[in-house]
């Protein structure tokens, strides 16, 4: 595989970063992940640090190519969640440590991905955003139903409220997972956290990183951007962004 990739990770202006976001580039695979530890909830960067590293050590972990990409991200989120509900076992349930998480995998000239709750994936093409995950939030669920518009939903009030996650309540939470996803030489895939994407709008995310330009220097003016942007209430902003150059 021949691919470019680049991590920002921005402290915005919180007083602890809870993001974690990770890139592991394998001979025939690519992994992105990015998570995001829930603030109010106890221990939310821990809850962060273990997704991000169950995940990445199954990656490691399995033969490569992976025989069954869906089956892997959804036993890989199932553990990952599972380890941190075991985090905060002995917590109330309302404190316990919590995380979002979006992770996309690469191989064999294609994308496949999975995410739960409002940390997201991006598929870029050019300047455009050719696909998005779908948060899983109530403001996605009024965009979807077609009850407010993409303007309204981007400063709607309720727009940070998650419906599920990893961790807290041991029952599996719902997981989006994408469909294989065919890549043309020079497509972006991002992951990143609300952070991010909260301050942007998608045409801008895809004008800057979907043409071609070194992928670090546009994913950085990209995060400062939307640190900026977001003033001295901005929150940890991370992204992990993959170009895809073909086989």
């Amino acid at each position: 595989m021949r691919l470019e990739s680049s991590e920002i990770s921005l402290l915005g202006g919180r007083d602890e970063n809870q993001d974690r976001v990770s890139t592991a580039v394998a001979e025939h695979a690519a992994l992105l992940i990015v998570a995001d530890g829930m603030g109010g909830h106890a221990d939310g960067a821990k809850a962060a640090q273990v997704t991000q590293q169950v995940i990445s050590e199954a990656f490691w972990h399995t033969p490569l190519p992976l025989f069954d990409p869906l089956g892997f991200l959804h036993l890989a989120l199932g553990r990952a969640h599972e380890e941190v509900v075991a985090l905060g076992r002995q917590l109330p349930l309302e404190q316990r440590p919590r995380a979002t998480c979006a992770v996309c995998l690469v191989q064999q000239g294609a994308s496949w991905w999975a995410h739960v709750g409002d940390s997201r994936i991006y598929h870029l093409r050019g300047a455009a955003v050719l696909a998005r995950s779908r948060d899983h939030s109530h403001v996605e669920l009024l965009l979807r139903e077609g009850l407010i518009s993409a303007e309204q939903a981007h400063s709607h009030p309720m727009r940070n409220y998650v419906e599920c996650c990893l961790g807290g309540d041991p029952i599996l939470p719902e997981m989006s997972l994408g469909r294989r996803r065919v890549l043309a030489p020079n497509d972006v895939l991002m992951v990143c956290t609300d952070g991010l994407w909260g301050s942007l709008k998608d045409e801008e995310i895809a004008a800057e990183l979907g043409p071609a330009g070194a992928l670090r220097a546009k994913l950085s003016t990209l995060g400062e951007r939307a640190v900026k942007r977001a003033g001295a209430a901005s929150d940890n902003t991370s992204a992990a962004a993959l170009r895809w150059l073909g086989t």
